[in-house]
């Protein structure tokens, strides 16, 4: 499918307002992603390890707020700022740090790419679960380099997502792994329900384009920290 027949941006807002709920679940996570509890310990311990004198997060497509909740518990008293397209999982996610440490929260409702934030600014970086929405080259280019600008000097992304490959050997190999982990998760049916919407909504790259692209804007020191089959997990420090 091309980029032109993909879900359009209000498209999949849509979709997120009526799907708070499952985004709400610290122990489980999305169940539909694969390893989602430990790629959700493994990036907010790496976050805190890497900067324990940090002051501020960013977390891009926060969903209900599971990321930045699992940060606070590690590292306490951070500024935060949420973005996601859905004001519903805003809302919840605000509800839930509002009984956090947070010492402040700053929610913006939009598509990251279109909402003004300010550079060298943020020591930790999340986006979880959300570049996989990005389109073309240039699309993924502007929006990382974006994310370079908004942080500080050894600030630190951490990005987990659905990832594609770049051999086809290997993308069938793996997504045939992905598709009997939702059919022994629940069934035939919804195996199909979540390759339906992958197709008709996503684009996911490579972990090799993306950690190229880190180095390519900007980021000098780059880390993978997870992956299994069409899911992965990686870091990259400004």
């Amino acid at each position: 499918m091309s980029d032109s027949q993909k879900s359009t941006v209000d498209e999949i807002r849509a979709r997120f307002d009526n799907d708070v709920e499952r985004f709400s679940n610290l122990e489980t996570g999305q169940s539909a992603t694969m390893d989602a509890p430990l790629v959700l310990d493994l990036i907010t311990q790496v976050a805190a390890t890497h900067h324990p004198h940090a002051t501020s997060v960013l977390d891009i497509g926060c969903g209900a707020g599971n990321y930045t909740l699992q940060l606070l518990k590690r590292k306490p008293g951070l500024d935060c700022t949420l973005v996601d397209l859905s004001q519903p999982m805003l809302t919840r996610a605000a509800e839930r740090l509002a009984e956090s440490s947070a010492t402040h929260v700053e929610t913006h409702c939009g598509d990251f790419r279109n909402v003004k934030l300010p550079t060298d600014t943020y020591d930790i970086v999340m986006a979880a679960a959300v570049l996989h929405h990005l389109r073309d080259d240039e699309d993924w280019k502007q929006t990382f380099a974006k994310i370079f600008r908004s942080m500080k000097t050894g600030g630190i992304l951490l990005v987990s997502d659905l990832m594609g490959q770049d051999i086809p050997a290997v993308q069938q190999v793996q997504w045939d792994r992905y598709g009997d982990y939702l059919r022994n998760l629940r069934d035939d049916d919804y195996r199909q329900t979540v390759f339906d919407y992958i197709e008709k909504e996503d684009t996911p790259r490579s972990m090799a384009f993306q950690l190229n692209l880190c180095r390519e804007v900007g980021f000098w020191r780059v880390e993978v920290l997870h992956l299994n089959a069409c899911f992965g997990s990686y870091c990259a420090v400004k």
